[in-house]
């Protein structure tokens, strides 16, 4: 019970940020709740009897959560999870304030949770993860993780945490070498993908240094094949097919790596049959790749958030996609960090938007992208861009970065995964 008068607070704060802020004002409660129970967090987290799994690097941390959390139920396991994908300390203590009792309890068998590598680095001394994955180090948010070896030290505090397994990506050299120097209990499971997506993948997958040769370290499990939605993956020599929630080989190494964690979560109870058809039902995760219906126009929405993402994501569109608009926002605070995306696959944006819009229409002329105007106010493009009609090939389609998606939704009214998902 020592820690219900900071939940009856945080409670409480809860109510008036939603009331002040609808739809917003989630991490305020965590704030609140770190700041007079600083040991709450953890020692919750630590609480559950089938242990607790981190999803943690630079990139796909989100779309893997899903994917895991997904597989994971689907065995039978009851799973706590932070859905919201606020993956940093407030925004965990907030997610567990909707669930634990006054006695600190939450009910469920498992905590699966993406982690921010910055501030999962900050609390790593008091954790103590079963399984903890490593998705990728890439360069992103330079303003937050300036340097590649940064953020896989980072990465190595929170999984020498670890006491059974590391899964980590055979094909990132920087995750290859955090895996020879980690000296903790935890055994290293590896998956990578084939030569053959790799080829398929000429500007390569946005690892921060991949190996100069193939790796052929993966156990057991790697992706094989990519078409669109459909992808192929080889666990234990036995190949299956399985359905993505959106189109590009990032969204497919997503799913192997969730793939690969749930293996190392659930041991001996691991059926890849039963994992990957939970992660072909999957809808699509805030902004990746998802189709919604917004005004009576079908819209697809694109987020982009470090020049890998952007690369990626810009060539996995359909082509012949006629009505874009790109909006980026104050949380790219160097715009100039997007420069090595060659953006020329995208041929013409009907609008640029966001606090970057003019920055980003710059970049979109270099790269000899035919730009029809650039509107600063978010809120009176995406007005605009929806009055249009619908384009005859193609789906209306929005790419922003995480501060624009935020206040699209916000502007759109769109206050869950999907007001009516495809």
């Amino acid at each position: 019970m020592r820690y219900a008068p900071a939940i009856l607070i945080g409670r409480i704060v809860r109510k008036l940020a939603r009331w002040r802020k609808p739809g917003g004002g989630s991490a305020i409660p965590g704030v609140v709740v770190n700041a007079i129970a600083p040991g709450f967090l953890t020692r919750t987290l630590n609480s559950f009897p089938g242990g607790l799994v981190i999803v943690t690097g630079s990139s796909g941390k989100s779309t893997t959560t899903k994917m895991l959390v997904a597989a994971v139920r689907a065995h039978g396991v009851s799973v706590f999870t932070n859905p919201s994908t606020a993956n940093i300390t407030q925004g965990l203590t907030s997610a567990l304030l909707e669930e634990v009792s006054l006695r600190g309890r939450i009910e469920g068998d498992i905590a699966v949770l993406e982690m921010d590598e910055g501030h999962g680095a900050l609390i790593a001394d008091s954790l103590k993860p079963r399984v903890v994955a490593l998705t990728n180090v890439m360069v992103d948010q330079i303003d937050r993780f300036h340097d590649s070896d940064m953020v896989a030290s980072m990465l190595a505090k929170i999984a020498v945490r670890a006491t059974d397994s590391v899964v980590l990506n055979s094909d990132d050299l920087h995750l290859v070498w955090l895996g020879e120097r980690l000296t903790g209990p935890a055994r290293i499971d590896r998956y990578g993908v084939s030569a053959e997506v790799l080829a398929a993948n000429p500007r390569g997958l946005g690892y921060s240094l991949t190996a100069p040769e193939r790796l052929t370290a993966a156990d057991g499990i790697v992706l094989t094949r990519v078409d669109g939605l459909r992808a192929e993956v080889n666990v234990d020599g036995r190949s299956y097919a399985f359905t993505l929630p959106a189109r590009g080989t990032h969204y497919a190494v997503d799913a192997v790596t969730a793939l690969a964690t749930a293996r190392a979560a659930l041991g001996e109870r691991f059926d890849p049959v039963v994992a990957l058809a939970a992660i072909s039902s999957i809808p699509p995760v805030f902004g990746r790749g998802e189709i919604v219906s917004v005004r009576g126009r079908m819209v697809e929405f694109v987020l982009v958030q470090n020049p890998a993402s952007f690369q990626l994501n810009v060539d996995s569109l359909e082509p012949g996609t006629e009505q874009i608009m790109i909006a980026i926002g104050s949380d790219v605070r160097d715009p100039s960090y997007f420069w090595p995306v060659d953006t020329s696959p995208l041929a013409h944006v009907l609008i640029a938007s966001g606090s970057k819009a003019f920055d980003i229409a710059l970049q979109l002329a270099y790269d000899g992208v035919a730009v029809d105007r650039v509107e600063p106010d978010l809120g009176r493009a995406l007005d605009d861009f929806l009055l249009l009609d619908d384009p005859p090939n193609g789906l209306k389609t929005i790419v922003f970065s995480a501060d624009s998606m935020r206040r699209t939704r916000t502007h759109l009214g769109l206050t869950s995964n999907a007001e009516e998902p495809v």
